[in-house]
């Protein structure tokens, strides 16, 4: 996945056409802080409104680790998102108990193929909720 995202996020960037199976309308770009070099980090991500809140998912497609954005968003909550058209600055917020609930049954909802990436990871995959700041 990772060998695929420069791609794609070059083509969300160009407008080009993404590859089968990807959504613009459901995929963002986030510019994350490295929690160790302070380096940026973009990646492309999976968003879900959730009224005027993106929410992204730390799956990493099930592994039984987070996704490096996960940790710097952890160390660093100040982010970049790039939607669309739209470019804004946000907090990384990882949601829990009862808010993490309703929002991980919305998202399965939609997406019903992240409850497949939770049992392959074993572990609680943590739903971030981006507010524009």
């Amino acid at each position: 996945m990772s060998q695929m995202n420069p791609r794609v996020i070059e083509l969300l960037r160009s407008g080009a056409d993404l590859p089968p199976g990807m959504h613009r309308d459901r995929l963002l770009l986030l510019t994350t802080t490295g929690a160790r070099t302070g380096r940026e980090h973009v990646v492309p991500l999976m968003a879900l409104h959730d009224g005027e809140r993106l929410m992204v998912l730390a799956s990493a497609a099930g592994s039984p680790r987070a996704p490096d954005w996960y940790r710097n968003v952890r160390a660093h909550p100040d982010v970049v998102v790039e939607a669309g058209a739209q470019r804004f600055e946000a907090t990384a917020t990882t949601l829990e108990g009862a808010e993490r609930e309703q929002a991980w049954a919305q998202i399965l909802a939609v997406a019903p193929f992240f409850a497949d990436h939770q049992v392959k990871a074993g572990r609680t995959i943590p739903v971030v909720a981006l507010t524009r700041r």
